[in-house]
């Protein structure tokens, strides 16, 4: 288990990687080099645009690479999607800028970031059920949280690479070709997942289906016609989560460093120490989801997010940087409360006849959801010289909507639902087809 959980880990750590160094390049540079003509919050807003566009990917990814790990195997999705994101974020890397090529340029941005999108679209569903169908039953959701550490893991990667650069060359360099560096050094990384994930074994749930017979002919038609009820609802869910997360890493970047004067290394270094705490903190959350149940954890950290956005909001505006840290990690933590188990949690609310396409799809749904617009919504919220507090209203009203689509799914522990059921799973797992619309919960 460890070494499967090791080799999903690094693995979706880098795509993650991939991923978020986009994000970072487009609060700070990808404004200015591909959007000249626009005005500074003009060109923000067109590159967080291009930014959205990786996650309007995210679900036909999930779809596209959920037919293959339903009908021919979870192992070639981790492959064939941590070669499809590392392609793109090295080209990414080569795009000549506006002055150069002109209109071709964000054209050719927008492409490889939806190609990125396609490619993570498929890897998180890839990578929680290569753990959750070997983990024993009583410790599904610690090993099924090591791929949801992988975001923290790549999200300090690419930023700590950018602070370094950013440190360390001049405004003009790191503009002309150091922020391009990371986007290069994502095909070094993905070389090194592959060798990783060479030789990682089929899990025996999806062994047991080839063997039998009963796998599913077009998992996605299934999961629309019979369960669309439960997927609308785990997007619904998860949306608070990405909302909140690129708020803290990718909105407040920008804000902080354009609206209060914040040199950007230094907001860096904030969002860095934030996301490692958080990172930190998976595990045991997770642990405490194989104890008491997925859902009461979700629930509480929806409360949470909904109680906190007003203080992150005010912590962030002080402008000082320990009280922004503190800003930024209560929101983390509170998005990390549902994370940590979500590995576990939406696989357990499919039958792996479609696991790996409901559960993907619902989990990037909710990227959709939440992820692709907040950034471009709190930006323009932001625009002006007083506090930003139309932006907690817009994160609370999400949190809140979070909490109401997780308060109508099931539990689906087994060990929980066993207890609550007198030693009849049986009896709840029809329940919560009665009340979610959801596969039989394994």
């Amino acid at each position: 288990m460890l070494r499967l959980a090791a080799a999903s880990l690094v693995g979706t750590a880098i795509e993650f990687y991939d991923f978020f160094v986009y994000g970072t390049a487009a609060a700070l540079v990808l404004g200015p080099l591909f959007f000249p003509s626009f005005s500074p919050l003009a060109g923000t807003l067109a590159a967080f645009g291009t930014f959205g566009v990786g996650f309007l990917a995210r679900p036909l990814g999930s779809a596209v690479f959920g037919h293959i790990g339903d009908r021919y195997g979870r192992r070639p999705v981790l492959l064939a999607s941590l070669l499809l994101t590392g392609l793109a974020t090295v080209a990414v890397g080569c795009v000549p800028s506006y002055a150069s090529i002109g209109m071709a340029a964000p054209v050719l941005l927008v492409l490889l970031r939806f190609l990125q999108g396609l490619g993570l679209g498929g890897e998180w569903g890839g990578a929680v059920l290569l753990t959750s169908e070997h983990a024993p039953e009583g410790r599904r959701g610690l090993w099924s949280s090591f791929p949801q550490m992988g975001p923290a893991v790549g999200f300090l990667l690419a930023n700590g690479l950018m602070l370094t650069l950013s440190s360390t060359l001049s405004d003009g360099q790191f503009a002309a070709w150091g922020w391009r560096v990371p986007f290069w050094v994502a095909g070094l990384l993905a070389l090194t997942g592959l060798w990783l994930r060479r030789s990682v074994e089929e899990t025996p749930q999806f062994r047991a289906l080839a063997e039998t017979g009963r796998k599913a002919e077009a998992p996605l038609t299934e999961v629309l016609r019979g369960h669309w009820r439960l997927l609308l609802l785990t997007g619904g869910a998860l949306a608070v989560g990405y909302a909140v997360f690129y708020a803290v890493t990718t909105w407040s970047l920008a804000y902080a460093t354009e609206h209060l004067g914040v040199h950007r290394s230094v907001m860096l270094a904030c969002i860095m120490v934030a996301v490692a705490l958080k990172g930190a903190a998976t595990p045991v959350i997770a642990v405490l989801g194989d104890r008491y149940g997925r859902r009461p954890l979700c629930l509480a950290g929806c409360t949470a997010s909904a109680l906190w956005m007003f203080p992150f909001v005010g912590l962030l505006r002080t402008a000082d940087p320990l009280l922004m840290t503190l800003g930024l990690f209560g929101a983390l933590l509170g998005m990390v409360t549902m994370f940590a188990v979500v590995g576990a949690y939406l696989p357990e609310l499919y039958a792996p006849r479609i696991r790996c396409t409901g559960a993907a799809v619902g989990y990037n749904l909710g990227g959709v959801l939440g992820g692709a617009l907040t950034p471009i919504v709190a930006t323009a919220l932001a625009d002006g010289s007083g506090p930003p507090w139309a932006v907690a209203v817009y994160l609370t009203a999400i949190a809140l909507v979070s909490l109401a689509c997780f308060a109508l799914l099931p539990e689906t522990n087994p060990s929980v639902v066993r207890q609550r059921t007198g030693g009849s799973a049986e009896a709840e797992a029809e329940a919560a087809k009665g009340a979610a619309g959801t596969a039989a919960p394994v």
